[in-house]
């Protein structure tokens, strides 16, 4: 595959997982219309990555002016989250709220609900809390360097996660955003998940050893699975909102899995 076709394709992922002001190339999509998922699959975690990239750039920025630990990652998590426009929090909130639903049919409606429930809030202000904390407690015990590479490991391959729920399960229902990306095929969930371990692995490895590695790719498939079961039986398949949730809880279980192996002797 050519440099240019990988940028392109990592443009377009880019523009449809962020709200950063990626140009559209002549005769593209609009910025912000569905790309085509199995096209730009293995790019998933590469845009994952860079926009792991700016909550390290953001806090070796803090680190350098002299900021604590734990400010640094809060600003780190909250350049990510603007980075973002709050994508996957969006989904974790509403499939969060939708668990209040008695059935399949009432947990999809609220979940479409824009308003944010009490499990919705509950649900966003933990994912940031224990993301921070994963974070300020990384530099703590393996340096600034180390928690930058696992910050961006991990948003590299929960982005994937997500992406690896959409192939398990057909759409819950036919009117959603998930329902209009379409499901990526076999071929493409590979070259994502494959993408995503050669960005983990070339992240972790040299820094933190290869028993982290695997510790960190094993939490994220252990959320994948229990996501699908989930998924499954609470909504009958799978949404964005869903799939925004996966994202959410692979990168925390990532980082904390990481952080065990940091505290290792």
């Amino acid at each position: 595959m050519q440099l240019a076709q990988i940028a392109a394709d990592l443009s377009e992922t880019l523009r449809f997982y962020s709200r950063l002001p990626i140009p559209v190339r002549p005769g593209a999509a609009e910025s912000y219309d569905p790309p085509d998922i199995n096209r730009i699959a293995y790019a998933v975690p590469l845009a994952g990555a860079l926009i792991g990239l700016i909550g390290a750039v953001v806090l070796f920025g803090a680190w350098a002016l002299g900021f604590t630990p734990f400010l640094g990652a809060v600003l780190a998590v909250a350049a990510m989250v603007i980075a973002t426009g709050a994508f996957h929090e969006d989904g974790l909130a509403d499939s969060a709220d939708g668990l209040g639903g008695g059935s399949r049919i009432r947990r999809l409606e609220i979940m479409r609900d824009s308003r944010i429930g009490t499990f919705g809030a509950a649900a966003l202000i933990l994912s940031l809390l224990l993301r921070i904390g994963a974070l300020d407690a990384l530099q703590g015990a393996s340096g600034i360097l180390r928690a930058s590479l696992a910050l961006i490991a991990g948003a590299a391959v929960s982005r994937t996660a997500g992406l690896l729920l959409l192939r398990a399960l057909p759409p819950a229902r036919t009117d959603g955003s998930a329902y209009v990306v379409g499901r990526p095929s076999a071929d493409g969930a590979l070259a994502s998940a494959l993408s995503a371990a050669a960005v983990v692995a070339a992240c972790l490895v040299p820094s933190f050893g290869v028993g982290a590695t695997f510790a960190g790719l094993m939490a994220v498939l252990a959320v994948i699975l229990i996501m699908i079961r989930r998924a499954e039986r609470l909504f009958g398949g799978q949404t964005g909102d869903v799939a925004g949730a996966t994202q959410q809880l692979a990168e925390i279980a990532f980082l904390l899995a990481v952080l065990l192996f940091a505290h290792a002797p």
